[in-house]
């Protein structure tokens, strides 16, 4: 049997694609709910995502997993409109028209930023499009120092450095030019008279969770299930471990009493934190991460005209989604869906310490502050939810961080890691990417049988 430490998409991934090619697999997930931070909350109609997501173009390997899993036709493509909020205003920033009408910005940061984001570097006036081609190549630039080069100052002060603040926080000096450029070719498909395109699965993602662990098998799966320890064989060598051997979990019975059962496993894969993967075998992992506050408010009326608000002013959160302006609001049973969301760089920032009425409460004064008409009697509810690490910090010198699939020499023969620490997240963390990740961790265990 292969053992696997986490219920999210990247241990599900993992357990499909292992079980395909045959092997018994056993997913243990702590929750009680599987899908990780694809995690969802009822509403009116659909399901929602706690936390935001839809895809870009880029994204082809959830694609092909959502056509196995018979949802193909529920991929819908759409415009996902965006907008920066600038001195008290909300500027669309999706048409051409729109961006030439931004007003700080001048003609020439326009058409520096705009050929960054075609991937064409116009330095010394001889237009390249090979530079950014190997993200490894700036994997140790500073970000400011990438933008102000390649782009102008202008568009570093007027436009990134708010975006930073809001993504990094204290942090933001510490991010690596590669991680923005990841995140261009991550999201750089666009309608030239549209906007951004930006893919969805009707019915929501966790729809994508129940057909994958239907897949599965629910028999194989257990939640409420604390893996507390990997038992590895003897060896002669120095370090006096050999390859894995069990698994030890502590799970609650039918009794409500605590109960430890041991499994005897031929691999192991930790899909999920690299703290997990620590405490139970002792690898460990120099990556930063960042949290996320993030609320979803139910409303009976619109509050914005675009999908995605991002905010130079200050603001008490770091962006508004409104959701129901991507997916339409009937599919919610008329509710309107509203994604308010800040990053932290700690626990200890007063932001984490709220208890959720008072994050309701700064946030939704925020947002009044921000729209006069805003009318807290539209709010049906908010539903607060948080995860101390929903992103790494992708700082300069990352990759020598990542963790490997196939921890065989670094920790035993058996060991193999698909969680956010994993290559696959790199330079951007997705849904996708913890399919990639589960899979070259399966992939790993696969191409040993040979």
């Amino acid at each position: 049997m292969i053992g696997i430490v986490g219920g999210g998409l990247a241990g599900l991934s993992a357990a499909y694609r292992l079980q395909k090619a045959g092997h018994e697999v056993r997913v243990f997930e702590a929750n009680d709910r599987l899908g990780g931070l694809a995690a969802t909350y009822e509403t009116r109609g659909d399901r929602i995502e706690a936390f935001y997501h839809h895809l870009s173009k880029s994204e082809e390997t959830i694609v092909e997993l959502a056509e196995e899993l018979g949802l193909g036709d529920r991929i819908e493509w759409r415009i996902g409109e965006n907008a920066y909020y600038v001195d008290g205003v909300a500027h669309p920033l999706d048409k051409p028209w729109e961006i030439a009408a931004y007003p700080y910005l001048s003609l020439y940061d326009k058409f520096r930023l705009t050929m960054l984001t075609l991937e064409v570097d116009v330095r010394g006036g001889i237009p390249r499009r090979d530079t950014y081609e190997n993200l490894e190549d700036f994997e140790d630039v500073p970000i400011k120092e990438f933008l102000i080069e390649h782009t102008t100052r202008g568009v570093y002060e007027y436009f990134f450095e708010p975006l930073l603040d809001a993504k990094f926080g204290s942090r933001k000096e510490d991010v690596s030019a590669a991680w923005l450029l990841g995140r261009v070719k991550f999201r750089g498909e666009r309608d030239l008279l549209e906007g951004e395109i930006l893919g969805y699965i009707e019915g929501g993602f966790g729809v994508l969770v129940d057909e994958l662990v239907e897949a599965v098998g629910r028999e194989n799966i257990e939640t409420g299930a604390f893996v507390t320890d990997i038992g590895f064989a003897a060896d002669d060598g120095a370090d006096g471990r050999g390859p894995v051997e069990s698994m030890t979990v502590k799970r609650e019975d039918e009794n409500g009493e605590e109960v430890s059962e041991t499994h005897a496993v031929d691999d192991v894969v930790v899909a999920t934190m690299p703290d997990v993967l620590e405490s139970l075998t002792g690898y460990e992992c120099d990556i930063d991460f960042q949290g996320s506050v993030c609320a979803v408010v139910s409303m009976d009326e619109q509050l914005m005209d675009t999908y995605w608000l991002n905010i130079a002013d200050e603001a008490p959160f770091g962006a508004l989604i409104e959701h129901t302006n991507f997916v339409p609001p009937e599919r919610y049973g008329g509710e309107h869906l509203l994604y308010v969301a800040s990053y932290v760089q700690g626990t200890d920032e007063e932001l984490w310490q709220l208890d959720d009425d008072g994050v309701e409460d700064l946030w939704l004064d925020g947002i009044e502050d921000m729209f006069p008409a805003f009318d807290r009697e539209n709010v049906n509810w908010t539903l607060v939810a948080r995860n101390p690490k929903t992103a790494p910090v992708y700082e300069r010198g990352y990759l020598d961080m990542v963790i490997p699939y196939d921890l065989s020499e670094e920790v035993a023969p058996g060991v193999h890691y698909a969680g956010m620490a994993s290559r696959a997240q790199y330079p951007e963390r997705s849904l996708n990417g913890a399919i990639e990740a589960g899979y070259a961790a399966a992939d790993r265990i696969l191409d040993a049988d040979y």
